[in-house]
Formats: C-alpha cells, sequence, structure tokens
C-alpha cells in the first residue's frame, strides 16, 4: 500500500531564497539601517526564536493536524522556569530542565488526548492552550517574574558581532529536526502517518506513538523558544507567546507545508521566516503602519494555500491520469 510522503519542491524552496535575497537587497538601498549591525542583531534574535515556534507548528502540520497551544506552552514554560529561579532559588540549570520537560509533557498531553479522543487537533488543542495559559495566570496573577540570574538575561543578549549567540541553539535544533524527520525510521514514519493516516495504519505503522511523538516535539520546540524569550525579556513575562499564532502558521503553510499532512519542509520554513521577518523588519524601519505587517503576511499565507491546493489537484489529476492510462494498457 503506497503511502504518501511530501517534500518541499525545490523550485519553492528556490524561490523563496530569491525573494529574500532580493528583499535584503532592497531594504539595504532603501533603508541603509538595515545593515547596521545593531539591526542585523536584533532582526536576527527574534528570527531565531520565531524560526522555533513555525518548526513546533510545522511538526504537527507534517500529521496534517494543527497545535493551536504553542504560544500557551512558551508561556507556560517561561514562567516555570522563571518562578522557580526567582520566587525558590532553583539552580538555572535544574530550573531550564524543568521548564523544558514541562513543554514536553504538555505535547504529550496534546498527542495522547488527540488520539485517543478523536477529537479534531484544531479543537482540542484549543481547549488546552486555554488550560495552560490558565495554570499560567494561576501563577502569576498577571504579574512578571523579575530579577532572573544574570546568566540568563546576558545570554538573551549575547552577541558576536551582528550574530545572537542565541541563534546557536536554533541553528543545532533545525538540523537536528531535519535529520530527524528526513534520515531517521520514527521520522520518515511520522511523514508516512500525515500522508495517509488510514494507510499508515493498516500498513501496520505506529500510528499513536507517531501522533504523540510529533506532539512533544511540538511542545518542546515551544519550550525552547518561550525559554529563549524569557532570556530575551530578562524577565518571565505571563503574556510570552500570546502572539506566536500567526507566526506559527505563517512560516510552514508559506514554506510549503500541506494543511492535509505528509510534508514537512524545514528549509522552506525558514525562508519564509526570512521573508516575513524582513517584511516585519523593512516596514518598521520605514515607517509603516503596523497593520501592514498583519495584512501582508497574511495575503502570503491565503496566496500560499491557493498554490498548495491548486498544486495537490494537479498531482491528484496527473495520477489518476497515469492509473488510467496504465489500466487501458493492461487491457489490451
Amino acid at each position: 500500500m503506497m503511502l504518501r510522503v511530501r517534500s518541499i519542491a525545490p523550485g519553492l524552496a528556490l524561490g523563496l531564497l530569491i525573494i529574500d535575497l532580493l528583499g535584503m537587497l532592497v531594504l539595504s538601498v532603501v533603508t541603509p539601517s538595515f545593515l547596521s549591525t545593531y539591526n542585523l542583531f536584533i532582526t536576527s534574535r527574534d528570527l531565531s526564536i520565531l524560526l522555533l515556534v513555525a518548526l513546533a507548528q510545522m511538526t504537527v502540520l507534517a500529521l496534517g493536524q494543527m497545535n493551536l497551544s504553542v504560544g500557551a506552552i512558551g508561556g507556560l514554560v517561561a514562567i516555570v522556569e522563571s518562578g522557580l529561579m526567582v520566587r525558590y532559588g532553583v539552580p538555572v540549570a535544574i530550573a531550564l530542565v524543568a521548564g523544558l520537560m514541562v513543554g514536553a509533557v504538555c505535547g504529550v498531553i496534546n498527542g495522547l488526548l488527540v488520539d485517543w479522543t478523536k477529537i479534531n487537533s484544531f479543537v482540542l488543542t484549543l481547549g488546552t492552550s486555554y488550560v495552560f495559559a490558565g495554570i499560567n495566570l494561576g501563577i502569576t496573577h498577571a504579574t512578571p517574574f523579575y530579577h532572573i540570574p544574570g546568566e540568563i538575561s546576558s545570554f538573551g543578549q549575547a552577541r558576536v558581532g551582528a550574530f545572537p549567540v542565541m541563534a546557536t541553539v536554533t541553528i543545532v535544533l533545525t538540523l537536528l529536526l531535519a535529520g530527524f524527520l528526513y534520515q531517521v525510521t520514527l521520522g520518515r514514519q511520522l511523514l508516512a502517518v500525515g500522508g495517509n493516516q488510514l494507510a499508515a495504519r493498516l500498513s501496520g505503522l505506529p500510528v499513536r506513538r507517531s501522533v504523540v511523538t510529533a506532539h512533544a516535539i511540538s511542545g518542546f520546540l515551544a519550550a525552547v523558544a518561550g525559554t529563549m524569550l524569557m532570556a530575551q525579556l530578562g524577565q518571565g513575562q505571563p503574556t510570552i507567546g500570546v502572539s506566536w499564532i500567526l507566526p506559527s502558521f505563517a512560516g510552514p503553510i508559506i514554506g510549503g507545508a500541506a494543511l492535509a499532512g505528509g510534508s514537512a519542509p524545514v528549509l522552506g520554513t525558514v525562508l519564509a521566516m526570512v521573508l516575513i521577518s524582513l517584511i516585519d523588519d523593512g516596514l518598521v524601519l520605514v515607517n509603516a503602519d503596523l497593520f501592514w505587517v498583519q495584512f501582508l503576511i497574511g495575503a502570503l499565507i491565503l496566496g500560499a494555500v491557493v498554490l498548495g491546493r491548486t498544486r495537490l489537484c494537479d498531482l491528484k489529476a496527473l495520477f489518476y491520469g497515469a492509473r488510467r492510462a496504465s489500466q487501458r494498457e493492461a487491457s489490451r
């Protein structure tokens, strides 16, 4: 039985790369401050966080599911970590490990609930996002945890020239995720399950394990993003993650992810997030109204969804046409 596993088309990746390079060229000409060391540092630092958020969503989209609790998980993890360090004096390393474990456990809870209840992941993770956000507010009472240890905030501000040091975390995790999805058996099974869950189940693939694994990875990546944003802000803010829904979907969808599942375009997601970062930074530098950022990103998402649906219809037509041709040939 054929299991459908799709990856990003080379043409889409090349197109995004060209657009990114052209965008950088235009911004460097229109706004010379774009190439300043400080602006490149700020832009790269923000990108390194939001890219993890996008990859967290992409991993679940690979199953044909969604995770609306990405932001709530990131915010809860930041509060758990900062609360342990500030309120209880827990050592930094232990607090960070505990926080990352909380993120992974939240993801496992999402995965198990989706598999056990068979409730649509959109609805289910919308519910768990409110649960996680409620725990966040129950801990903080909407009051930030100030004065986190200096080594955390220093890490959030550290840079080598224009390169933010904490971006190394994003680079390493991105490479590990790509290797897992494309080279490791469990990762390839995850993509196969997303391509056709019924066929995967009939073929004996571990569907439940794939679902739980994808959500656990999503929760862990959201946890790392929340930790990095806490380090950047220098405090545990209860509002961390509240604005992550749009970028979490924009990156993978513009990057070539299929809403039906079966694809995990890591490279496409990276290039799409670079494009979104350029749009955001460029409009800020030219003093454009903030609503244009939301408008343009929303338009890109709609365009990507329409293009993806058209491409899927073309592939289906090609597949069924080839099958009919082979049947006619066999009947002769």
